[in-house]
């Protein structure tokens, strides 16, 4: 069949369902040669992101995600704010194997349907036996039985992600659980990376956070420090209103909020800094990071702690880098796929204390 794309297929008798199909970003598919296009500043993709995908969909209704169970027609189905196009993982692994790319890790993720956690695995088994790139997993923590994760990890798997997303149980319960007749649990959600960080080691579970759900920046880095405390480390994600979604109404959270949160997650996870040294006014907002004025100045001038948190190479840098997934390119870039030049670092020392 060839480099297609499967969306463009009549669906007549065909079953585009993992784990012979994939889902990948529209990031991934450039970078493969499935799709043609440039990245904005010529920023290279590092981190080959993968969904299990099925004709019934996921069974979760998560209220600002596109792959939502019951989310309002739109003109093309997307997630994190672009396409997800499904190609055969046949495929995937020969463009893989080609080698005229950066990429350096491949993370298999789970959407919520129960036959996601054994095609994850056969998923995994395949890049570990036919492919030299490192290995994640992003679970579906409402999937998942005991022992299922040290499947994972025997199969390959180097490091396992937990997308709890919200940072405080009521975001969560009124986005992702019974609030808006959703599955999921945040007990059972931090539970599962308590478990992840037992199994794959402390400092080797990532768990994600979306700023911009309704929750102060309190809120945000109190869950940060729960997750440090863990052993897990943050990868930090910026709101972005996906169309048909139950928040498609809701704007991008402030960027001086975001990148105050970009900077106490890297102080948090890198510097030994705590929640307890930080202060914050009496709307939540941080005022003081607990790092003398001299050395914050440099943290923040060294880029760092802007760039996309994820996952990392065979270099020890962060491969799963995302270029984009925050924001339109026309937009202030949120999450920096490259190291910030020194144009951007005065934008975001601007930004850091815009209230």
């Amino acid at each position: 069949m060839g480099q297609c794309d499967a969306r463009n297929l009549s669906p007549a008798g065909m079953d585009f369902d993992s784990p012979e199909y994939m889902q990948t970003s529209l990031a991934a598919a450039i970078t493969l040669g499935f799709r043609p296009g440039l990245f904005y500043r010529d920023a290279r993709l590092k981190g080959l992101n993968l969904l299990t995908t099925y004709a019934s969909g996921c069974i979760a209704r998560c209220g600002y995600c596109g792959m939502a169970r019951g989310r309002k027609p739109t003109r093309e189905k997307t997630f994190i704010r672009v396409a997800w196009p499904r190609y055969r993982t046949d495929e995937i692994i020969a463009a893989v194997n080609r080698e005229d790319h950066d990429l350096e890790r491949v993370c298999v993720g789970m959407i919520t349907h129960p036959n996601a956690f054994q095609d994850a695995l056969t998923t995994v088994k395949r890049f570990k036996k036919e492919t030299s790139l490192l290995i994640s997993v992003l679970i579906a923590p409402t999937l998942m039985k005991p022992g299922m994760l040290n499947l994972m990890r025997e199969a390959g798997a180097d490091r396992c992600g937990v997308a709890i997303d919200c940072a405080t149980p009521e975001l969560f319960q009124a986005y992702r659980g019974s609030g808006i007749g959703g599955p999921h649990v945040w007990d059972r959600y931090w539970q599962m990376v308590e478990e992840a960080c037992q199994v794959f080691g402390k400092g080797k579970a990532g768990v994600h956070l979306i700023v911009g759900l309704g929750e102060t920046e309190l809120d945000m880095v109190e869950a940060i420090q729960r997750a440090q405390d863990l052993g897990a480390l943050i990868h930090l994600f910026s709101f972005f209103p996906e169309e048909g979604s139950y928040l498609e109404e809701r704007d991008l959270p402030p960027i001086g909020q975001y990148r105050r949160i970009q900077l106490a997650r890297y102080l948090i996870n890198h510097c030994g800094i705590s929640k307890g040294q930080m202060s914050f006014n009496e709307h939540g907002q941080l005022v003081d990071f607990g790092v003398p004025k001299d050395e914050l100045e440099q943290i923040v001038m060294e880029g760092t702690a802007f760039m996309t948190s994820g996952c990392p190479g065979k270099d020890g840098q962060v491969a799963c880098n995302r270029p984009y997934g925050n924001e339109r390119p026309s937009q202030a870039i949120r999450n920096f796929p490259f190291p910030p030049e020194a144009e951007d670092l005065v934008q975001i020392r601007e930004q850091l204390y815009q209230y």
